[in-house]
This record gives C-alpha cells, structure tokens and sequence, in this order.
C-alpha cells in the first residue's frame, strides 16, 4: 500500500474490492431486508487494503446466533453451528467460507480458562472491543460505509500495532492477544508501540490462563510467519516466552569469559532464519514448514541442561541432542502440539549432529546407509537442518561444510538409485528364515531379521545363497 495513500482511497480500495462480490452483496441484502445490521470486519478488511490475498470472510452483525442462520440457510449450500456458544455461525456457498458474529466481545475471569462471552448492541462497541486497531475496520454492507473510528488505517501506513483503547484493559480481556501483537509483527513485519510492549511485560503471566491449544495456536502462526525473528523476540523480550516455552529463553547462556561458546539463543534464531531460507533455496524447495522450523528453533535445547566447563577452559555439550530431544518431547506435548509431529522434531532434535562425524568423506557405504535408516521419512529435513545449524563466520569453513555436505547428499543419491536406500530391508523375509533355521514365528525369527538387517547396512544388498550361509552361520553360533 502506497504510503501517501489517504483514507478516502483507502476506503475506496475496500469497497470496490467488495462491491465485485456478488455473493456477499447478496447476502448484505438478504440482512438489510430483515432490518439487521451486516458488516464484513477485523482482518479481512486490514488484508484488502494490504492487497494481500484472502480465502474467506468475516462478518458482524446485531442478529442474534438463531436469526443468523435463519437468514444464510436460504443463501449458502452448508451451514454450520459450531461455533454458536460464542456468537458465530460459519456457512458456505461454492467455493465462498464466511463467518458470521454477532456483535460480541470475550472476557476472561481470573479463575477461568474458557473466555466469557458478552453479545453487543452496535458495531462501534463491537470494534472496540478488538485485539488491534488495525483489526478493528470495517465496511458496513450493503451501504459500503467505510468504518474507522480508531486509526487503523493509518496505522497501517505507520506499520504499527496498536490497541483501540488502553492494552492493559485488552488485555485483561484476552491476555491471548499479547502474543497476537507478536504474531501479527511475525505475519505482516509490523511493531507494537511502546505501550503495547509494556502492558504485555507487566501482565506476561496472565498468559497462563489461556488454553494450551489456543496459545499452540499463535505460537504455531507466529513461526510460520514470513519474519518469526521478530515474534520471538517480541514473546522473548516482553516475558511472554518464560510462560510458553521457557526453554527458549534459558538458551541465553552466560557467556564465559573466554568466549569459548556461541550465544546459543542467538545461535538458534539463526538457524531458524537459515532454515526459512533453505525451504526456497535447497532442494526439493517446500513450503513454510512447521517441523523443520520448530527443530530449528530447538535443536540446541538440550545445551543448559549440559553444559559443563572443562579444566583448560573450554566449554563442552556432551549429549545435548540426546537430552534435547527430551525436552523438546516434553515441551510440545505441553504445547498440545500432535504425536506426529512431536516425533518428527525430536528425531531431527537427536540427529543434527550426526553429519559432524562424516569429516572429509570418510564415511563407509555402512555409514551412509545408517544415517538414511535413522533419518527415514525426515531425511529431507535433516539436511536442511544440518545445512542450517552452519553459522560460522569463517567463510572457509563455512565453504567446507557446505562442500561436505554436498558430497554426503550425492553418495546418498548415488546409493539409494544402486539399492532403493529409503526400503532397506534384509535379502531375507521372515518365512525365509523360519523354513532355513527351522523355527516357529516367535522372539528367534525377530532376533535373525534384525541381525540380517544389520548385514545388510554394513554389505549391501547380497544374493540369496551368500545371505542364506551368514545367517546359518549366525544361529550356529547362537547356539
């Protein structure tokens, strides 16, 4: 959005935006009609105006939950009422999702973690009750009436993020939207005033009354934001991120006197950074990715926790991928963060420092094959990642790592075209062996198919007879 742009643009940029949808004018009319008030609001309207693009749309009104469905049941081919308790009724119309509220704000008690809600009588109270002013526009349908009462749109010019009335009293409502303010800085690269900040340092642990799965949520938005680092340093420095993962802030080591460790909360920002970069620049190029940033953001975890000081003065790490991927399990499932994706961190979390034994190549076939084995399904991941955790400043061995790497990459891609690397199995199956040993199906014939799988990782595929004659030779000394 151009920054001399006056409001009466502006406004004009909504309207004409929403006066080509003929569904919701539709809709506004099929309200108009039967005496309500409608008004599409909060986000959509602040993405309009940022040109950026929209998937669906948000409404208010002063019909009740009941009136509201009266009412778009004629108009949509789906109607749900999920979301009824709270004022909203969601609804579908080909390819078009709205919702629709009823005038509202959301308070929480003291004593609770579910947000008490209050239906409203007018837009304006609706608007001031939202997390931000420039959430807090909106277009009154089917007038087109621009509606502004709090500067959003100029503070949309400033890039700031700010509260229609004092944060404090936002707060207090909905202390879920002190990590907005850090989400939205991640989204659109905005920052809070001064005030914002404040309030947010002074009444961090009121976080604490909101659900787990809520504030999953905007810490999940706000890492797969376009700049995170800003977020997280926003939640780090208000206080925020003691009380939603107070891992991260821990990682801010005291440096020793010699220097002889990185900053490894600096450390881990940066791979964070170096991870969003590779998505688009390595292959196989990705999406925003939400297991490889979180194993970003963690892989070091597990540092304070091992930290030791040496007697010539250096500093040392023993295991901390190990215990790290501990945490880090114990964390996101605190977070509510699903069992899939938990595995899929912590695995990256407990291998990021496998690549550092490869060297110069010196790596057996056994080696590499291992290493794909116990990467599986995040092998793409994993090197991105360990791509990611490079950040010298010795641009020689920076060079060298990145060579290294690539060499590992290629003799990866070199033996899985030779040997199908991503289905290693043994050159023998379970009914191979119980008819060669002679053995019922029991612990015996697991105990053969996993010393095969071994030989299998340290040789290669082998033919069938030279297969057969080590595993008899095995159970011959099994016994």
């Amino acid at each position: 959005m151009n920054n001399s742009l006056p409001q009466a643009i502006a406004t004009g940029v909504v309207t004409t935006a929403l006066q080509e949808m003929s569904d919701v004018m539709e809709l506004a009319n099929e309200f108009s009609r039967s005496g309500y008030e409608f008004a599409v609001v909060g986000g959509p309207v602040r993405d309009l105006l940022l040109s950026r693009s929209i998937t669906d749309l948000d409404f208010t009104t002063n019909a009740t939950p009941q009136q509201i469905i009266e009412l778009v049941t004629p108009w949509a081919d789906t109607v749900w009422d999920v979301g009824i308790a709270f004022g909203t009724v969601g609804a579908r119309r080909k390819d078009f999702q709205v919702e629709i509220t009823t005038y509202r704000s959301e308070i929480y008690r003291d004593d609770s973690r579910k947000p008490k809600v209050i239906f409203g009588k007018t837009l304006e109270e609706d608007l001031i009750r939202r997390d931000f002013t420039i959430n807090a526009m909106a277009v009154r349908l089917p007038e087109l009436v621009f509606v502004d009462p709090f500067g959003g749109v100029s503070d949309l010019l400033k890039k700031i993020i700010r509260t229609p009335r004092e944060p404090e009293l936002s707060f207090s409502d909905d202390p879920l939207r002190m990590m907005r303010a850090a989400r939205f800085a991640s989204q659109l690269g905005f920052t809070p005033v001064v005030d914002v900040l404040l309030a947010a340092t002074d009444m961090a642990q009121r976080i604490e009354i909101v659900s787990a799965e809520r504030v999953r949520d905007e810490f999940t938005k706000l890492i797969m934001g376009e700049f995170p680092i800003i977020g997280l340093e926003i939640l780090e420095g208000t206080k925020l991120a003691e009380h939603i993962i107070p891992e991260l802030p821990a990682l801010q080591l005291e440096i020793d006197e010699h220097h002889k460790h990185k900053d490894v909360y600096e450390h881990s920002l940066i791979v964070l950074q170096q991870a969003i970069d590779l998505e688009t620049t390595h292959e196989p190029k990705c999406e925003p990715d939400l297991v490889l940033r979180l194993a970003a953001l963690l892989h070091d975890i597990g540092k304070p926790k091992t930290r030791r000081f040496e007697s010539g003065g250096g500093v040392s790490f023993h295991h901390h991928e190990v215990v790290g991927a501990k945490i880090a399990r114990k964390r996101l499932t605190a977070m509510r963060y699903p069992g899939d994706l938990i595995d899929a961190v912590c695995k990256l979390t407990e291998l990021h420092l496998r690549f550092h034994g490869y060297g110069q190549g010196q790596w057996t076939d056994s080696a590499v094959r291992r290493y794909v084995r116990d990467a599986d399904d995040q092998l793409v991941r994993l090197h991105k990642l360990t791509r990611a955790d490079c950040t010298t400043r010795n641009q020689r061995r920076a060079a060298i790592l990145s060579a290294t790497y690539d060499d590992l990459e290629q003799r990866i891609s070199v033996l899985e075209e030779q040997e199908e690397l991503k289905a290693i199995r043994p050159d023998l199956d379970g009914n191979d062996i119980m008819e060669i040993l002679g053995v019922s199906a029991g612990p015996k014939v697991g105990k053969a198919y996993n010393y095969l799988l071994e030989v299998r990782l340290d040789e290669g595929p082998l033919p069938r007879d030279e297969a057969i004659r080590k595993l008899t030779q095995w159970w011959q000394s099994q016994s």
